[in-house]
């Protein structure tokens, strides 16, 4: 099983990262979540904690960085927050952003792929993940999200 999408962002790749990683971008994208992680270097654990079933703390994912390129590429291992599935540990899929300079834009490839099989998180991360991606966009290149009417 294999995710991939491909998007276009009329922003620089520092814009794009910055977006992708820094406190301010994350929450403007990932539903209010920022990541933790010690120093932010490869080999280490992380987490998106934000508002959720388990309030302003909820660990909606956690796993281990895998590659941590500035303003080209970042990948890690992902496991689903203890709220959201019992055997959260045992669930895991791996995501890589990808940016590439593209004349006076950047293309953001993301793949999420190796999942465990029958992972119960699959049909809805296919979902989120189009939401997400238009949020990275639009935020890069605008800094307003979009309301999804939440």
């Amino acid at each position: 099983m294999e995710l991939k999408y491909e998007f276009y962002i009329g922003a620089a790749p520092e814009v794009v990262w910055d977006t992708l990683v820094s406190p301010e971008g994350t929450k403007k994208t990932f539903f209010g979540c920022v990541i933790r992680s010690a120093s932010f270097q490869e080999g280490e654990d992380y987490a998106y904690v934000g508002p959720g079933a388990d309030g302003d703390e909820t660990v909606h994912v956690y796993g281990r960085l895998l590659k941590v390129v500035p303003n080209e590429e970042l990948s890690y291992l992902e496991h689903p927050g203890p709220s959201y599935h019992e055997n959260h540990a045992e669930l895991e899929s791996r995501v890589t952003f990808r940016l590439e300079q593209v004349g006076g834009c950047t293309k953001l490839t993301l793949v999420n792929d190796q999942w465990t099989p029958e992972h119960p998180s699959f049909e809805n991360t296919k979902i989120h993940w189009w939401m997400i991606l238009s949020n990275i966009k639009t935020v890069a290149e605008t800094g307003k999200t979009l309301d999804f009417g939440w």
